[in-house]
Order: C-alpha cells, then sequence, then structure tokens
C-alpha cells in the first residue's frame, strides 16, 4: 500500500509546474518559515517566548531522535528502488523518517499549546512539507507518517514535561 501511494503521487510529480514549484518551495523552504516564526516568539514577551523555548527544545531532541533513528534502520529512499524523476537533489541515507517531518511536528505541537491559531497554521504548513518530499520523490509515505508521529510524541512530551517558567518579580 506504501508503494501504491508513492506511485500515485510520484506519476503527478513533473506534471504540473506550478505544483512542482510549490512542492520544491515547501520541501526547501519551510524551515525558513519556522525559524521566522520562532524568532517572533522568542522576541516577544510572556508565553510566546516560553513557547518558543519548549519549541525550539523539541527541535533539537527531534534531530537527535531523528538521527538515532536513521543509526539504527535504515530503509532506502524511494528513489534507489522506484523509477522516479527527483524535483530536488537528495542524500542517500534512510528514508524512515523524514527528517522535515519529524522536527516541523514537534515544534508545531508545542507552538499549539501555546497558541492555537499559529500552531493549526504551522501544523498545515508540517503536513504539506511532509507531502512535499513524498511528491518530490525523497520519501515514502510511511515515512512522512511515522515522522509525524515521533514529532508529535516529542512535542507533546517537551510540553507536558516542562518545568513552567518561574515569573520574576
Amino acid at each position: 500500500m506504501d508503494i501504491k501511494i508513492f506511485k500515485a503521487i510520484s506519476r503527478l510529480s513533473g506534471r504540473m509546474a506550478f505544483m512542482d514549484f510549490l512542492m520544491i518551495l515547501l520541501s526547501n523552504r519551510a524551515r525558513y518559515l519556522f525559524l521566522f516564526v520562532l524568532t517572533c516568539m522568542w522576541m516577544a514577551k510572556g508565553p510566546s517566548r516560553t513557547s518558543a523555548k519548549k519549541a525550539a527544545a523539541a527541535s533539537l531532541i527531534a534531530i537527535f531522535v531523528n538521527k538515532i533513528i536513521k543509526i539504527c534502520y535504515f530503509r532506502p529512499r524511494p528513489f534507489t528502488k522506484n523509477k522516479v524523476g527527483l524535483l530536488i537533489p537528495s542524500k542517500r541515507d534512510s528514508s524512515f523518517p523524514s527528517k522535515h517531518t519529524v522536527v516541523s511536528f514537534a515544534a508545531s505541537i508545542v507552538i499549539f499549546y501555546g497558541n492555537r491559531f499559529i500552531g493549526r497554521i504551522l501544523l498545515w504548513v508540517s503536513a504539506c512539507t511532509g507531502f512535499a518530499r513524498i511528491w518530490a520523490g525523497h520519501h515514502y509515505p510511511s515515512d512522512v507518517v511515522g515522522g509525524a508521529l515521533i514529532g508529535g510524541t516529542i512535542g507533546w512530551f517537551t510540553e507536558k514535561f516542562s518545568k513552567p517558567e518561574i515569573k520574576k518579580m
């Protein structure tokens, strides 16, 4: 099923210039939107700054967990096993989980707890980024879904087990 869904999506890749442009943009540049939002929240005072700190911590934890999983489990990228037109050059490291998805969902979940409006937007951007990684031929759908679950779990644990910030008087 994973390969069937991947092939159905990858068949569309390279046929619609605007969609290809949008998918490349999301795949390569969505992280800058996250950095911009985190920077703005970090410069604000109060709960926004706290959320930004937690989201940054969750992102670092997500990168670390992603590296550990990729060391322990190797899954070849779809373009190595299937005839796929790549929209963007890629590494030949493990496909599972999608690092873009793990990190973006970890940050999005934490931000969602602090600010529902911005969090919802970033969760949609995270999902679209994961889809863009499939469209570009870099990941199978299960790599993206697994990355979303891992990142979401990291974000949830970061939010639930972080100590509340002590207010200075």
